[in-house]
């Protein structure tokens, strides 16, 4: 085990709660900047696709914004976005040659600590030229997102809600985003110190975030994980906690239910049950499985 992974199974708690917070998307309005100003372009620069460039976006912002897939980690985004363009008709009449990077697919089947560290490593070996571009794009984006994300504050009544979790709970950042960028992103808004740690894709899945930080360390029932993905939601049931959804799209108002009602519930024992099915049920009928683009 990393140092990194080890101080994440290290912490010890310090109140009887745990709460897990995601960023991009859900404490930030942050996804449709950074998936659209700066991942898509260089979506389409690294892996050749201007000449369909209009599909190749439209595909990109469907798995990442706008599918159950929302969320995901990017190179896993890479991989289905670029598996989902290959399959479009409109594509395949123009004898574009998606890339089919079977080296990305070999390394994310035999990797879970998906970032650019991991990747690096790999790369430095020399032997897969699929690596190499994949990790071009990478560095790129996270280029991109340094140079035109900034000034995007958290959503209304983020900043609240985390004062009262920290007053009630051992709270922590669960991203797939690059710990650099979140740490930057949340000391730029003085919201880092009402959590104890950050957690990025460097460190495994979020299901792996939550497992070494709090599985174990604290009853299941006064874990809550919150986030606006599918992924989320997916790390929250692998470790037998609780799950507050902020649906895409109604961010505003779901902010404004954890802090009105549901992180009360979740304090005084009668969150789980009916009360989360109904959230979780709003919040799987936000995101569709299949496009609805004709072929």
């Amino acid at each position: 085990m990393s140092d990194v992974t080890g101080a994440l199974k290290a912490l010890r708690p310090g109140k009887a709660f745990f709460v897990g917070i995601d960023s991009d998307g859900c404490a930030f309005d942050s996804m449709e900047i950074k998936q659209k100003e700066c991942f898509c372009p260089s979506f389409v620069y690294h892996f050749d696709l201007q000449a369909v460039s209009k599909y190749a976006r439209e595909t990109w912002e469907f798995v990442n914004l706008y599918s159950k897939d929302r969320g995901c980690n990017r190179f896993i985004a890479v991989e289905k976005a670029l598996d989902l363009l290959r399959s479009r008709g409109r594509v395949r009449a123009r004898n574009v040659a998606v890339p089919r990077l079977e080296g990305l697919r070999a390394w994310l089947a035999r990797e879970t600590k998906l970032g650019n560290p991991a990747l690096e490593a790999e790369v430095a070996q020399g032997r897969d030229p699929d690596l190499a571009r994949v990790l071009a794009f990478s560095l790129d984006v996270n280029a991109a997102i340094a140079r035109i994300v900034r000034g995007v504050p958290p959503f209304p009544l983020v900043r609240e809600s985390l004062e009262r979790i920290a007053r009630e709970a051992d709270a922590m950042v669960v991203s797939q985003t690059p710990t650099e960028a979140l740490e930057r992103e949340w000391r730029e808004h003085g919201i880092d110190r009402y959590v104890r740690t950050i957690a990025g894709q460097e460190l495994g899945t979020k299901s792996e975030h939550l497992a070494l930080a709090a599985l174990g360390k604290y009853e299941p029932e006064r874990v809550l994980m919150i986030g606006d993905a599918p992924g989320d939601y997916r790390a929250a049931a692998d470790n037998r906690a609780l799950f507050f959804p902020v649906n895409p799209g109604r961010e505003e108002s779901s902010w404004e239910r954890f802090h009105r009602e549901a992180f009360d519930r979740f304090l005084s024992g009668t969150y789980a049950g009916s009360y989360e099915r109904e959230l979780i049920d709003e919040f799987n009928a936000c995101l569709p499985e299949k496009p609805s683009w004709p072929d």
